[in-house]
């Protein structure tokens, strides 16, 4: 049985570095290319399917309490005595809170897995709903939704557990599915509201709210853990156990939690997805493409009643008028999976074997729905005294959803292939924008369409007809990333850096890969592996901390720090 000292001479006879380290004492530490076999990526296609349909659950519920606010105002207007524009606030902060509380969870997902951070989350997320269903004023329900936003954790975690479990080449169907559900849920929100509002108390807003998210956490909570790094920690124990002295990646950097965490490395991974949006173009023209897209859907929560009231819809007929949204998702879903498998079978395993601008060719032809479907909204909101239809508007808004989807799932793909490491922070960046437009909508949407040009035919029309125009323009971008992007990502030291990493563990993962396909995942066992100086296996002074998509801390925090100088 190879002891420790054994491995590490075997190692540094091979040429690796066995640095000494201040926590590790020069412990081998078991990587992912050693234990692959063991983490997400090495389950069977069920299990991981059945992962991420209860991933799809919770995205879908964590959505679900954003939007279905909306249908509580007017209630808390007539109980409290307040203005509807004070009632919004409530879902302007939401949102607010849920751009910042997405970036707040993420390091802790890291360190201490997927499955209880967003336990925890959805726990903390579920208790705030009931001081808000039995709020005896509207600044308790002001203060518990903004613990309710700062308590979700969003897609930071979500879209982490999708690169736990599927190497980029292979996640595009699984990101799709996510984003799915990202998206229904808004909407999902206003048609199951509707019946609320017009059959119960407003206060059942929230306690469905509630029923919801205990559902959903119930569902997760038989999850396993999918974070390589908490799995890897497990393998080596049980490792130890058996006489191989092999450390995990989080073992090495202290036994408990609080000598894990730096404080200070955690501020700056908080920090990273606003300096992305900051400094990088890439990013920063996107996520703001990808929250005006978002924003619209908030904007409609208020403006589709007043449109659709024109032909006397009641509070239910309003609600369903959302469904082709909903139809305009599934078309764009389905449309990016025809896309994707063309594209797998492309890079047959291999990413590099497409440049990421070609992630956005399908929205080439997709974003421009989004601005046709605002101007013929616009047109058509004119209403049944200029002989319009109830359905042509709805038409338009299902042009919108496809775009919506469309917007939401390219430049997330995109940005993952462009940032590869830093892809947590890239997308991190688009998410923030998303809930923070999004959250600003809220409040703005229905001055919008009651001020501008007040008491004439086009009172309606106009503010439609300004996004539209809007929609043209922050639209550009798309196409000049499509011609220009690797100059963009040229100019990058991030998307630079990948490019170090890919070099760094191609090889060894490759290795991995094959060594657990079908016949061969456990020809080699680790004791074998270590006893052979297996190149999986790095005995390092600094341990191993990961980062969501790739799994080379110590290239990534190098690149990283360069460049920062």
């Amino acid at each position: 049985m190879a002891t420790k000292e054994a491995a590490v001479a075997e190692y540094s006879g091979r040429g690796l570095s066995v640095p000494n380290g201040e926590h590790n004492d020069n412990k081998p530490v078991l990587t992912e290319e050693a234990g692959y076999e063991y983490l997400g990526f090495a389950w069977p296609t069920t299990k991981k399917w059945l992962i991420i349909n209860s991933v799809f659950i919770v995205q879908l519920s964590m959505n679900f309490n954003a939007a279905v606010y909306a249908n509580s105002v007017a209630g808390m207007t007539e109980d409290f005595g307040i203005s509807a524009a004070t009632a919004r606030l409530g879902q302007m902060i939401f949102l607010v809170a849920y751009a910042f509380g997405c970036e707040l969870w993420a390091p802790w997902s890291e360190e201490l897995g997927r499955k209880w951070v967003l336990q925890g989350s959805l726990l903390l997320v579920n208790l705030w709903q009931i001081p808000c269903a039995l709020a005896p004023n509207f600044w308790v329900v002001f203060c518990f939704r903004l613990l309710g936003g700062l308590s979700s954790a969003g897609g930071s975690v979500t879209l982490g557990m999708v690169a736990d479990m599927w190497e980029p080449a292979w996640q595009q169907y699984a990101v799709a599915w996510v984003v799915l559900s990202s998206c229904a849920g808004s909407v999902v929100a206003p048609i199951v509201g509707s019946v609320i509002e017009h059959y119960l108390s407003w206060r059942w807003v929230f306690w469905i709210q509630f029923i919801f998210g205990v559902v959903a956490q119930a569902i997760h909570f038989f999850v396993p853990e999918t974070r390589s790094s908490c799995i890897l920690d497990q393998v080596a124990k049980r490792k130890r156990k058996q006489g191989t002295q092999i450390w995990g990646p989080n073992e090495v950097k202290g036994r408990f939690f609080w000598q894990r965490i730096d404080l200070k490395e955690s501020c700056k991974l908080m920090w990273r997805p606003y300096q992305f949006l900051l400094t990088e173009p890439i990013v920063t023209a996107l996520s703001l493409f990808s929250g005006f897209s978002d924003a619209l859907i908030f904007i409609g929560l208020n403006s589709f009643g007043l449109v659709l009231k024109q032909w006397n819809f009641t509070t239910i007929q309003v609600g369903l008028s959302f469904f082709p949204l909903l139809i305009g998702y599934a078309v764009a879903f389905i449309l990016f999976v025809w896309r994707y498998h063309y594209d797998r079978e492309v890079m047959d395993g291999d990413e590099n074997r497409i440049r990421p601008e070609r992630r956005l060719w399908l929205l080439l032809w997709l974003a421009p729905l989004e601005a046709i479907g605002l101007f013929g909204f616009a047109w058509t909101s004119l209403g049944p005294d200029h002989n319009v239809h109830w359905i042509a508007p709805l038409l338009f808004v299902l042009l919108i959803g496809i775009a919506n989807f469309a917007i939401y799932m390219a430049t997330i793909d995109y940005m993952v292939a462009a940032y590869g490491p830093f892809s947590a922070s890239a997308t991190g960046g688009n998410g923030f924008c998303r809930d923070f437009l999004a959250g600003i909508a809220a409040i703005y949407a229905t001055p919008f369409y009651h001020n501008i040009a007040r008491g004439t035919k086009w009172q309606l029309a106009i503010p439609t007809f300004i996004l539209s125009v809007v929609a043209v323009f922050v639209a550009i971008p798309v196409y000049v990333f499509y011609v220009h992007g690797a100059w963009f990502r040229a100019k990058s030291p991030f998307a630079q850096g990948l490019v170090k990493v890919k070099e760094h563990v191609k090889e060894e993962r490759t290795d991995a890969i094959r060594r657990t396909t079908p016949g061969n995942s456990r020809s080699n066992s680790l004791v074998e592996m270590m006893e052979r100086g297996n190149p999986g296996f790095v005995a390092r002074g600094d341990g191993v901390a990961t980062a969501p998509v790739s799994r080379v801390s110590s290239v990534v925090d190098r690149v990283s720090r360069s460049s920062s100088q």
